[in-house]
């Protein structure tokens, strides 16, 4: 659990600088100058992920059950990710509607991500990797949404057509990583 806790630390803190001190990023980024900033954000998150999987895979390996979830959640949680990876992908298709209107779409993916594992999983590793990453999201989110109201930050109106790209997108991504990639890399199969 300790690999666990010390990966969402190094994977998340350098994410969270931007809630908390916002000044220190702006300090950092002038000491390191951009790209020794990038440089040193992105090795710490690599470290930090290599970290997560691992301390995640020790710890399925000796569960502590906090509670057992009904049926029904592990359905919700499915159909929870679709409108996850649509707003993961809408985050990378300039122009879409979807952008305008909620600003910040991979955290709000992230955010809906991390619930619906959240709910559907009742081990105390579930609990502590989509917990925290539910927790950092929503306040991440809150967090940008405040900085663009203060900075009068406008988003483009943008199309329907990149909506549908956005939601076509997003749902090929999910069914692959559904049907097929989350067994593969998780061992768990969301549809048996």
């Amino acid at each position: 659990m300790i690999l666990l806790l010390l990966g969402l630390a190094l994977f998340l803190g350098p994410h969270a600088i931007r809630i908390v001190a916002d000044g220190l990023r702006a300090a950092l980024i002038a000491r390191f100058s951009p790209g020794g900033y990038k440089g040193l954000y992105s090795l710490l998150s690599v470290l930090g992920l290599v970290l997560i999987v691992l301390g995640y895979a020790e710890a399925r390996a000796a569960p502590v059950v906090l509670f057992a979830p009904p049926t029904w959640t592990r359905h919700l949680a499915a159909l929870l990710t679709i409108p996850a990876f649509v707003l993961l992908v809408a985050a990378y298709v300039p122009g879409t509607r979807l952008k305008a209107r909620v600003g910040h779409p991979m955290v709000l993916g992230v955010k809906v991500w991390a619930f619906a594992h959240l709910v559907a999983n009742g081990t105390l590793h579930d609990v502590l990797l989509f917990g925290t990453f539910l927790a950092w999201s929503v306040a991440l989110y809150a967090a940008s949404r405040r900085r663009d109201r203060l900075a009068g930050t406008v988003h483009a109106p943008g199309s329907a057509q990149r909506d549908v790209v956005a939601a076509v997108a997003g749902l090929a991504v999910w069914a692959v990583f559904a049907f097929w990639l989350h067994g593969a890399l998780f061992g768990v199969r969301p549809f048996g």
